[in-house]
């Protein structure tokens, strides 16, 4: 294919002009899957009755142990972020899968900490989500996965060496 015939993402989104440039191509191809698993794992979230960064906050918590996590702590280890780790901590205190306790030494800080119903709820969706995203990438051979991976930490080391360095 050269480049002047539109891809298959192009094609995809209904274009038939090949895009600007690699790059271009590259970023909206991530965007476009990372839309599509996100939907994907959000719907099967749902049948379990929890919501993707609900999911991700109990999986922090439960890697976290005993000694829990302050706010600030659970907002640096989301794999994706979200505007108001505060809200969405009380959301999962109010279905009991938290709780919070207030620092005695420092009032300005509160650790989560997971209860054993979120860890009941975990380790119910263990197993379903190891089968889920095996079905999801069922297509593709397990050398391209491992390439796919090392692609995209080599893209994240990239952004944050870019982000670092003075303009």
């Amino acid at each position: 294919m050269s480049r002047s015939d539109p891809s298959a993402l192009a094609q995809e989104l209904g274009s038939s002009k090949p895009f600007v440039s690699l790059e271009v191509e590259a970023h909206l191809s991530l965007v476009r899957t990372s839309d599509q698993l996100k939907s994907d794992a959000a719907r099967f979230l749902k049948g379990y009755g929890v919501s993707a960064p609900q999911y991700n906050v109990l999986r922090i918590l439960r890697g976290a142990g005993a000694d829990g996590l302050a706010s600030s702590g659970v907002a640096e280890r989301m794999v994706e972020r979200v505007p108001d780790v505060t809200r969405l901590l009380d959301r999962l205190a109010a279905k009991s899968w938290v709780r919070r306790e207030r620092s005695e030494f420092d009032r300005r800080v509160v650790t989560a900490r997971i209860t054993p119903k979120g860890l009941r709820l975990l380790a119910s969706l263990d197993e379903p989500l190891v089968k889920f995203h095996a079905a999801e990438f069922a297509g593709v051979p397990p050398a391209d996965l491992k390439r796919l991976v090392a692609l995209l930490d080599k893209v994240r080391r990239a952004r944050a060496q870019a982000t670092k360095s003075p303009a």
